[in-house]
């Protein structure tokens, strides 16, 4: 990492005591004035710009009702850059500084992998940023974050800047209580449906065609990947229809052969075929008052296609051996991972029931294609299962956020899910999630769908994901990091938590590149002796 640029003189000034206390005198009247609360914490950040070099300038805040983390104020940001400036908790540097309580400083934005840029207001490939985001506490209760940046400056600079905005986020803390009761008396419903993590732009579009279909009868048309979650859109939209409160009943087409798929879609009489001891009820009748979830719909034979036909155009089906004409007081909602429209084309699927089933199609798009959502799904996940294990939060280290955003995912959403729960099982009792912890899979060099490289430990035959020795590397390189991280960047702590000499670890370093003064201006943690 290069040395950062020297302080220009106007900047200097800026952070002069003789300027500080200006600042925090104007800002003391405006709190306490009876102006409208959001003006006020815009004013506030208009304020500091004055008197401050920075750029930008933001205060985020606790959505009360979804818990999403959201920008209440701005300064030099566009609508448009507002409303990207979304979070979980945990999510990047501001979801971070929440959902810690700590602060964090990084003198260069652009090569910290937690800095999300999710605003997309900075161009970090032309330009260095540094940036500092502090936490608004109330209470001992962290509602929000109060966050800037401005062009790079010395470190010395940064911390007298951080404690500044410590001391303004303190001011802060009673009006942007004020603004979150506001919030909480006029929020709208959830934009985003319950069971579904992402801001990703993709996604909102899927929970918007979600609320505009449900309250309609609509048929529903699922398309994406296994594992993108057509089951949980499912439920979403049944839980926001008017047959909320009748039954969800869901069936796999894949799962059953053809000989028992139309017994189980409408039913059977007694002695219907060899085995039927008794009159069964079909899903269809099941689902009645409700919602019928036909998967894999792609997978039906022709025959009972044509039958599936009939009930949609009918609303009437009988069931197997029975002569009684019931009707289907049902919604229908379908999904498949295949492409119906060239088995159209093949013959492979009927053309009237294609029809019959598209009327509100919904894409769900695989995680592949929205990386921005991967990181919060992996927060999300191995919170629940870490959580359920009793030992308290864990959370990601920086390594392991690469390898994440690194790896193609074939599986998904689900796959994705499957890989945190195996995470914290072999996490025990840890807090931080290494890359060991991973499975072979995602050690390689993939990158969004790009076929495997070879590993970094030489040619030759290979293991899953890489060479031994390219794995390794990768655990010796982040436990290293973790380490410089939890101690600020001391060398010298941190070679003690490994049990290394500062030699050996001066040697690390340069084998992989690792430049101990990155990690002083982080805030996560005091050091531990031990991952």
């Amino acid at each position: 990492m290069s040395d950062l640029q020297p302080v220009p003189c106007a900047a200097a000034a800026a952070f002069a005591p003789a300027s500080q206390l200006a600042l925090l005198r104007e800002l003391v009247e405006l709190v306490n004035s009876d102006g409208d609360v959001a003006e006020s914490l815009e004013q506030a950040l208009a304020l500091m710009a004055a008197h401050l070099p920075l750029i930008h300038g933001t205060v985020t805040l606790v959505d009360p009702r979804s818990g999403e983390i959201r920008i209440n104020a701005a300064y030099g940001l566009n609508p448009a850059e507002r409303r990207r400036g979304r979070y979980l908790q945990g999510e990047g540097v501001t979801g971070r500084v929440i959902a810690g309580g700590r602060a964090m400083c990084l003198c260069d934005a652009g090569s910290e992998p937690l800095f999300l840029n999710r605003t997309r207001s900075r161009d970090l490939k032309r330009e260095r940023v540094s940036f500092l985001c502090v936490p608004i506490r109330l209470h001992d209760q962290v509602v929000g974050a109060l966050s800037v940046d401005h062009q790079p400056v010395d470190a010395a600079t940064l911390e007298d800047e951080l404690r500044l905005l410590q001391i303004i986020a303190a001011l802060l803390a009673h009006t942007a209580l004020e603004s979150l009761d506001r919030m909480a008396e006029s929020a709208p419903a959830r934009e985003r449906p319950r069971g579904f993590v992402g801001n990703s732009e993709a996604m909102h579009q899927v929970y918007a065609q979600i609320a505009q279909v449900a309250p309609s009868p609509a048929t529903v048309f699922l398309q994406g990947e296994s594992g993108t979650g057509k089951e949980l859109a499912a439920r979403a939209i049944h839980a926001a229809s008017p047959r909320a409160g009748g039954p969800f009943v869901s069936l796999n087409c894949a799962a059953l052969p053809e000989t028992l798929i139309e017994s189980e879609l409408f039913g059977h009489e007694r002695g219907a075929f060899t085995g039927a001891a008794q009159t069964r009820k079909g899903r269809f009748e099941l689902a009645r008052g409700g919602t019928l979830f036909l998967d894999e719909v792609g997978e039906l034979s022709l025959l009972t296609q044509a039958k599936l036909l009939r009930v949609l155009q009918e609303r009437v089906f009988e069931r197997l051996g029975g002569m009684e004409t019931l009707r289907a007081d049902v919604r229908i909602i379908t999904a498949t991972n295949r492409d119906l429209e060239r088995m159209v084309a093949e013959g492979g699927f009927r053309r009237d029931l294609f029809y019959r089933l598209n009327v509100f199609p919904i894409f769900l798009p695989p995680l592949r294609e929205r990386q921005e959502d991967i990181l919060p799904l992996a927060a999300h996940f191995l919170g629940q299962f870490s959580a359920g294990g009793g030992h308290g939060r864990a959370h990601l280290s920086l390594a392991v956020m690469d390898m994440l955003q690194r790896y193609a995912w074939p599986g998904n959403v689900r796959e994705l899910q499957n890989v945190m729960e195996r995470a914290a099982l072999l996490l025990g009792s840890g807090r931080v999630v290494l890359p060991q912890h991973l499975p072979p899979a995602l050690h390689g060099p993939r990158v969004s769908g790009e076929p495997p490289a070879g590993g970094r430990g030489g040619g030759g035959a290979s293991l899953p994901g890489g060479s031994l020795a390219a794995r390794l590397d990768e655990v010796e390189r982040a436990s290293i990091e973790e380490a410089l991280e939890s101690c600020g960047g001391h060398m010298g702590k941190a070679a003690a938590a490994l049990g290394l000499t500062e030699r050996v670890m001066a040697l690390r370093l340069k084998k992989y590149g690792i430049s101990y003064k990155s990690f002083r201006g982080r805030r996560y943690s005091a050091c531990r002796t031990g991952h």
